[in-house]
């Protein structure tokens, strides 16, 4: 009946009684050709959206997706000869925020990874059209914690370059003092501050930090607005949305991405960004999963598994000079048990163009650019081991940051109006996180060549349809992601289903299984 209806209204009540439209009339002879041809129309549009359904249906029920581990590539990064044995770091940029342009596009730096720009950003065919964006990264450059300074710093930090406001607001009124804190210390206090003299928190994003941020917004906008037409000219809540952590700093990050994508109605002006209770914060992630915690620590950091020790075993001299430069314990495992806070503590200061620290009391004992170099190449063996290396990473990864990975899937679906629910209006949802979540995520992911994501590393989520498909485009650090999973393989227009089918083979549609999981009963 629904065809007749649209036949009807395609050609008309049919022939008059009339006798000049009757069909043997010259009129009623070009009636018929007429009506033919929007039959022959009607019929052709009716087989192309029958074969786009077939292909989408055939898309996904093509074979079971692949939910096993594989391993990355093999690599200099971790490879334990060429860490332990190496110079260098494999070309990646330690010491500013902006990338030599001899280096070209796509080059890891540290203090400032690669993003979405305008400028080598690759439009897919035009018989795509952009439906939904999700992106999540790394908060900016920021001072070390200070659980990663040295026993005593030998030179101040100074923040005065910048203001962090901390201030509430009744609503309605909405009105309040913009209340900055000021670091200082009292003669009056003997005890020394954890961390370095001077008026920085431990950590905070930096000035410099800041300006990366805001950066990073614009080009976002200059690629998602100016060049694809896909974000509105004026901000809407309904459409555009921000979240953060219960960690400030991706707060501070988020103020000054804000302001790069939109920065007139929001100069000085409030600005809503989502956040979930501390708890079962997914995004983090803080959500208490002893399983995934348990997993890791038996085969990497504090572990004595053999393949982990290696590594650290192979280090003692480095570990000791560094302990006898930075008045560190020998005792102190913390500092021992992976190169995490001498990777902190030593990026931290050449992102921010600080010299290399010397012995408290003498200054010819000093870490050179050798050792940093040395200590680099650790830390990012450690992050491929932890998140992709071992066997182990993806159920580790899977349990402990599943929740968040259920939620863009859900996201992906409600901006499909999949599983009969309501197509949502958002178009552009932001996540500002952290290394943790940008490690996990890769490691779901299986990126063919892992490292450890460094400040403002991105992950973007495109969603395109196609005569009434829907597919699927990842972009780390501004390329198509490749995973070792064959299933997911170069994710570059891959059909959504096939990454919906994976997450939740993986933890559940809207992360049934992680409970389980977390609990070891899974």
């Amino acid at each position: 009946m629904g065809t007749l209806k649209a036949l009807q209204t395609a050609f008309g009540a049919g022939f008059s009684t009339d006798p000049s439209t009757a069909p043997h009339s010259p009129v009623g002879q070009i009636w018929l050709h007429t009506m033919f041809t929007k039959i022959g129309n009607f019929l052709a549009v009716g087989l192309l959206s029958y074969d786009a359904a077939a292909q989408c249906l055939q898309a996904n029920n093509s074979k079971p997706v692949d939910l096993s581990w594989h391993p990355p590539n093999k690599t200099s990064i971790n490879n334990l000869s060429d860490v332990v044995n190496g110079t260098g770091v494999n070309g990646f940029v330690f010491n500013t925020s902006d990338t030599p342009v001899t280096s070209g596009y796509g080059t890891y730096n540290w203090c400032n990874m690669p993003h979405v720009r305008k400028q080598e950003y690759v439009v897919p065919p035009k018989e795509y059209k952009l439906e939904y964006v999700e992106l999540i990264h790394r908060h900016h450059k920021r001072t070390p914690y200070a659980h990663n300074t040295f026993p005593h710093e030998t030179y101040p930090w100074y923040c005065d370059d910048e203001a962090l406001f901390y201030y509430g607001a009744p609503r309605p009124d909405g009105h309040s003092a913009q209340i900055n804190w000021q670091v200082y210390t009292s003669d009056a206090n003997p005890l020394a501050p954890e961390g370095f003299n001077g008026t920085c928190q431990f950590p905070q994003i930096t000035a410099g930090g800041l300006n990366d941020s805001r950066q990073h917004g614009t080009d976002l906008f200059g690629v998602y607005h100016d060049l694809l037409s896909f974000l509105p000219d004026t901000y809407d809540s309904q459409k555009i949305q921000y979240r953060v952590t219960n960690n400030v700093i991706t707060s501070q990050v988020a103020g000054q991405i804000v302001k790069g994508q939109y920065p007139g109605p929001f100069t000085d002006k409030p600005v809503s960004v989502a956040i979930q209770p501390a708890s079962v914060d997914s995004l983090e992630p803080a959500y208490t999963c002893g399983a995934a915690s348990d997993l890791f620590a038996s085969y990497g950091v504090g572990s004595d598994a053999t393949n982990w020790t290696l590594h650290l075993n192979e280090s003692a001299a480095l570990f000791a000079r560094l302990d006898s430069i930075s008045g560190v314990n020998t005792t102190n495992l913390d500092w021992k048990i992976s190169f995490d806070h001498y990777f902190d503590n030593l990026s931290a200061r050449l992102c921010h163009q600080k010299p290399l620290p010397c012995q408290a009391g003498n200054s010819s004992n000093c870490v050179v650019q050798t050792d940093a170099d040395a200590v680099f190449r650790r830390g990012e063996y450690e992050y491929s081991f932890i998140y992709r290396d071992s066997p182990q990473s993806l159920a580790a990864s899977a349990a402990s940051f599943g929740i968040w990975m259920a939620e863009l899937a859900s996201n992906l679906r409600g901006a499909m109006g999949a599983d009969n629910t309501t197509k949502s209006p958002a178009l552009y949802r932001h996540n500002i996180a952290h290394d943790g979540s940008l490690s996990r995520l890769l490691s779901i992911l299986q990126v063919d060549s892992m490292v450890w994501p460094g400040m403002g590393s991105e992950v973007v989520f495109e969603l395109y349809s196609r005569e009434g498909c829907y597919f699927l485009r990842v972009l780390w650090g501004g390329k198509v992601l490749r995973s070792s999973n064959p299933s997911l393989g170069r994710m570059d227009l891959i059909p959504v289903q096939v990454f919906l089918d994976y997450v939740d083979g993986l933890v559940g549609v809207k992360a049934a299984k992680i409970p389980g999981l977390c609990e070891g009963r899974e």
